[in-house]
């Protein structure tokens, strides 16, 4: 059974990137199944340390990326939007290059608030971040100018 309330395509959720971090980090959302979502970021220039290695704060941002897409089609939209509360994320292994999958699961769809994890795997499906974002569920307009 989908938990999502509105479900954007493949298309309409990269159409959302073009000029924004997620676009210039080449994230590309690739799936969308029942009760997950799924991208893929390239190990490149764009998403490296200067050791040669995924920056930490890019995997970040593709956790991120993923459970505020999919917190977003979890709630009534012309009532609701969601906004990122807190995200932490534990870096268990590197990546040199190539690209990594981040699959976001909800593990709480509050009234209030969504937890998210996020697993991000290399090409040889070894963990190399999981993370836990919490999203808050306001209603729309409230947030200010």
């Amino acid at each position: 059974m989908s938990i999502w309330r509105n479900v954007f395509s493949l298309e309409e959720l990269n159409s959302h990137f073009k000029g924004t971090l997620n676009g210039n980090l080449g994230i590309l959302f690739t799936e969308v199944g029942d009760d997950f979502v799924r991208a893929t970021m390239p190990v490149d220039e764009r998403t490296m340390q200067p050791y040669g290695l995924l920056h930490g704060g890019a995997s970040v941002a593709l956790a991120e990326t993923l459970g505020s897409m999919g917190a977003a089609m979890c709630v009534d939209r012309n009532a609701y939007q969601v906004v990122g509360q807190e995200i932490n994320a534990n870096h268990v292994r590197a990546a040199r290059r190539g690209l990594v999958t981040g699959t976001a699961r909800p593990v709480h769809l509050g009234g209030r608030t969504h937890v998210w994890g996020i697993e991000i795997v290399n090409s040889e499906q070894k963990l190399v971040c999981i993370s836990r974002l919490t999203m808050a569920v306001i209603k729309r307009g409230a947030l200010a100018p």
